[in-house]
């Protein structure tokens, strides 16, 4: 320890170099307007998110040309927790950089474990104190406080009830029903073959029946990616590929990772791929994983036309959609 202090106050090494804001008032006091509008910046995220949970509804929609048909109350919450957060840090980490105090400081260390004396004299404290309650000798007291403390730990999960009913069948079930047309998102438009173009990609809903209304959850579960390919370019089984119409193969768009959206399709090697973990999927192969931490491949729908040349979908999804720790027959 004697060496590394010695080597600090070597007279060798570079002077310590003070910061503008140490000696300059005018930069100080730039520095101080720095922070301040970082911090005020970060109010301001706060009060966005603030504002968005009392006065934007839950199933708002606005539509923008990178993200497409959105909603408004997911994103602005989100836009105003990282601008609350990322703000308050920058501002921390600006102030820390340029008007705390910057002395270059020796201290020695010490050793940490207490003396021996110091230990010896707990232990025994403590035997005796324990001897005076009577825990060793009273067992009454001593069950009945494991119990106590045992049914205090438990308790908490009753507040689980609190995050609402159990999602039963809400995670293993989409709105697909055989017959169910795909709909454009956004638009809600049907859709034929001719539609798709060879390597196109659309993101499809199911249609809904007459004065029924879209909710966050069935969207969320119910997104499925068309993508079209030559039909000589598959290679499924016989089964799979009946569930495919003229090269056109449908595909649930939520990873089964960690439920992200797989929204990148490269159309030269045919791969989905999940932004949020990089899995990425085949889909000559019906969305095999050859990449990442997805542990199964994503669920296809079948499809075909109906008497009006729309597409539909022929059944339900055979397995439930999203993560793989979702329940599963499979």
């Amino acid at each position: 320890m004697s060496m590394e202090i010695e080597a600090i106050k070597d007279p060798g090494l570079p002077a310590h170099v003070h910061r503008a804001a140490d000696t300059d008032p005018k930069a100080a006091k730039k520095a101080e307007r720095q922070v301040a509008i970082l911090f005020l910046l970060s109010a301001l995220g706060t009060i966005l998110l603030i504002s968005t949970f009392f006065f934007i509804s839950e199933d708002t929609f606005i539509y923008l040309p990178v993200l497409g048909n959105t909603n408004a109350y997911q994103l602005f919450l989100g836009l105003g927790l990282a601008a609350s957060l990322f703000f308050i840090g920058m501002g921390a980490i600006q102030w820390a950089r340029t008007l705390m105090p910057d002395e270059e400081v020796v201290a020695e260390r010490h050793e940490f474990r207490s003396p021996d004396e110091d230990r010896a004299d707990f232990v025994a404290t403590v035997k005796d104190r324990a001897g005076q309650a009577g825990l060793g000798r009273r067992s009454l007291i001593k069950r009945s406080l494991g119990l106590s403390l045992g049914l205090v730990g438990i308790s908490p999960l009753l507040l689980l009830r609190d995050l609402g009913p159990l999602p039963k069948d809400d995670l293993t079930k989409t709105s697909w029903k055989a017959g169910t047309r795909l709909v454009t998102d956004p638009g809600d438009r049907p859709i034929r073959p001719e539609d798709l173009e060879v390597g196109a990609v659309a993101q499809t809903l199911p249609e809904l029946a007459s004065g029924e209304k879209r909710t966050l959850n069935n969207i969320g579960k119910d997104a499925v990616l068309l993508i079209r390919l030559r039909p000589e370019e598959f290679n499924l089984d016989a089964e799979r590929l009946s569930w495919t119409h003229e090269g056109i193969i449908a595909f649930s768009k939520i990873c089964s990772h960690m439920g992200c959206a797989v929204a990148l399709y490269e159309q030269q090697t045919k791969h989905l791929l999940c932004p949020c973990h990089q899995s990425t999927f085949d889909v000559t192969r019906a969305a095999k994983v050859i990449f990442g931490p997805a542990a199964r491949p994503l669920p296809q729908l079948a499809i075909t036309i109906d008497a009006d040349g729309y597409l539909v979908a022929k059944a339900p999804f055979t397995e439930p959609v999203g993560p793989s720790f979702w329940e599963r027959s499979s």
